[in-house]
């Protein structure tokens, strides 16, 4: 039985390993296997997200925490995956306060697209929207917006840079 096991446990992980993702999600490809950190514009709080291929490069995690400001870590969790059906990567968040989103991820030259879409937590609703953009092979800059009447505001502005 244990033999079985660690079999199983072992074709599986070299698998998870040595799988190449499907062409679908190349835009996201730069991110998996590594962890990205910045620093807020407030200067108190960090967030990092590590990403890696799940399911033999099926889906695309994305592990969330932020630190710092006088509270305990948040965390969350992403799964990016393609739908087939839309012919779009859509993913779904999580995260340890009993909040979630799902939304559609697009791609443009060097970026990463989040259109609109809901965080719901507690009852309540904010709607928002983000850009990744590529800087350079080792950083990224995350702009997200927040919906405010009938237009949107600025959210927050963070670096993200491979961390080593």
């Amino acid at each position: 039985m244990i033999a079985r096991l660690s079999l199983a446990l072992l074709l599986s992980s070299s698998f998870a390993v040595g799988a190449e993702p499907a062409a679908e999600y190349q835009p996201l490809a730069f991110l998996a296997g590594h962890c990205w950190k910045g620093t807020f514009p407030d200067g108190k709080q960090t967030d990092e997200h590590c990403f890696e291929w799940v399911y033999g490069g099926k889906f695309l995690r994305d592990l969330h925490t932020v630190n710092g400001a006088g509270h305990p870590a948040f965390h969350g969790e992403s799964i990016y995956y393609w739908n087939a059906a839309t012919k779009e990567i859509e993913y779904l968040y999580i995260e340890d306060q009993g909040g979630f989103s799902r939304g559609v991820v697009g791609s443009a030259p060097d970026a990463l697209l989040f259109p609109p879409t809901s965080y719901v937590e507690a009852g309540k609703t904010q709607t928002y929207r983000s850009r990744w953009q590529r800087a350079g092979a080792d950083a990224y800059e995350v702009v997200t917006e927040f919906k405010s009447g009938d237009g949107w505001v600025d959210g927050f502005k963070v670096h993200m840079a491979r961390s080593p």
